[in-house]
């Protein structure tokens, strides 16, 4: 299965609009115009096919966890845990 393969199907999937993938892309600070976009939705024989590339693809994912779950939270260091201060002798 091919990249644009696994994208169109998320798309549909998850009932995505054309606008709503751009912003997710966003979040990982990735943008793409709605043209090239098109490009990945259209069938391999039509002359304005374009092959999504695996970082693209990366991004979206990336992207779609920040959408689905929110950003991630900073990580806190646990109250019992040791500081990370040397030894002043």
């Amino acid at each position: 299965m091919s990249n644009n393969e696994i994208l169109k199907k998320l798309r549909v999937a998850l009932h995505l609009r054309d606008d709503q993938i751009i912003e997710i892309l966003k979040l990982v600070d990735f943008t793409i115009s709605k043209t090239e976009l098109a490009a990945f939705f259209r069938a391999e024989e039509h002359t304005n096919y374009k092959p999504l590339g695996d970082q693209i693809l990366r991004n979206f994912l990336n992207g779609l966890v920040i959408h689905m779950r929110g950003p991630l939270a900073p990580k806190q260091k646990p109250a019992d845990a040791p500081e990370d201060s040397k030894d002043p002798q």
